[in-house]
């Protein structure tokens, strides 16, 4: 929970602001809006509040309920919540990746018999973990310890999301410049409390301006990556003016892929060259503003829309939802990223009536 001390001056600084409200005025319009059956409304809406105010981010009704529904819909308010068969899926995660190092099962499981840090084996932890901070602890602590950890992991611990928003651990450790509490152990750590993911959370909803009439494709955003709604809606345009069938997930460059072997989206916007007046590496330089707002403004984005839109014979979008089918270990049935984004869409829709 947050220091008495900390929120104190958070209070008396803003107190005098000449700009916005202050977060006493913050927490109470988020608790207006948090339903009722929740427990510990008031510690929530601090959190929340707490957050919004060191990131600048304006507490109004649609952010409010932005937060509120990607919240509800991650976790019911929950800081670190229970996922089902955890264990038996961590412990399938671990001999998958054993049988792909070429490490035989006997070897593994002699190395979860050893004694980890608390005094019970690995094995045993692994059979009662319930939570992604639990299952993350039992992997930090199989790295530190055991030689075949290490070579099964290789210094990476395998649970890249958490907290009550599930936002990804990658993305809070490169975000961490003013996060306003004392930072227990590691930004990892910090991920799983409720303070921390829902500074990281509402960091990775709102820490960025979008091009976006509509909010549902903010909120795809959230769980495809920073402006893939708009990255597909290029890629739709792409395959517009060339005619070709593309793949619509809003990835506009192969990570690493060198200049003479693009990606199926990078490959196709080179058919349309001669008519861009750009060369291979300028559709690579543009191509590479896909994680931007500046992309929008780019030569690349506006000729591609014309040509397409030449071509098609009327408007096209600007953005559309990504067609990406959900994959972890964590989920059994099939999912994609449209489901997400619509449930959270009706979530802040209710929110916003209450």
């Amino acid at each position: 929970m947050i220091a008495l001390g900390l929120l104190a001056g958070l209070l008396g600084a803003c107190a005098t602001a000449p700009r916005g409200p202050s977060v006493d005025q913050m927490r109470a319009d988020v608790a207006r809006r948090i339903p009722g059956n929740v427990s510990d409304r008031q510690g929530w809406a601090t959190d929340i509040a707490v957050a919004m105010h060191a990131q600048g981010i304006v507490a109004n009704p649609e952010n409010i309920c932005s937060v509120l529904a990607v919240l509800e819909q991650e976790s019911g308010y929950v800081a670190d919540p229970v996922v089902p068969n955890l264990a038996r899926v961590s412990r399938g995660e671990l001999e998958r990746r054993a049988r792909a190092k070429r490490i035989p099962l006997f070897a593994l499981n002699t190395a979860l018999k050893l004694p980890s840090s608390d005094g019970r084996s690995y094995a045993e932890r692994l059979a009662v973990v319930r939570t992604e901070r639990e299952l993350s602890e039992v992997y930090e602590d199989l790295v530190g310890r055991v030689p075949l950890g290490k070579r099964l992991f290789e210094n990476w611990n395998p649970v890249q999301t958490g907290g009550p928003m599930q936002v990804s651990i990658p993305f809070a450790e490169k975000n961490d410049r003013g996060y306003p509490y004392e930072v227990q152990g590691s930004i990892r750590n910090e991920v799983f409390t409720r303070r921390g993911g829902m500074y990281f959370g509402i960091a990775h909803l709102l820490g960025y301006q979008t091009p976006y009439v509509r909010k549902v494709h903010r909120f795809a955003d959230y769980n495809a990556g920073w402006y893939a709604s708009r990255n597909a809606a290029f890629q739709a345009a792409v395959a517009v003016a060339t005619g070709r069938d593309l793949a619509l997930d809003g990835d506009l460059l192969d990570p690493g892929a060198p200049l003479d072997r693009p990606g199926e989206t990078e490959r196709a916007v080179r058919e349309l060259a001669p008519r861009l007046g750009l060369d291979e590496r300028g559709i690579r330089r543009a191509l590479a503003q896909g994680d931007e707002l500046a992309f929008n403004d780019s030569v690349l984005f506006k000729q591609v829309f014309a040509l397409a839109e030449a071509r098609a014979g009327k408007a096209l979008p600007r953005e559309r939802i990504p067609g990406i089918r959900l994959e972890s270990p964590k989920i059994t049935r099939e999912l994609t990223t449209a489901w997400f984004a619509n449930r959270v869409y009706d979530r802040y829709r209710r929110c916003l009536a209450r």
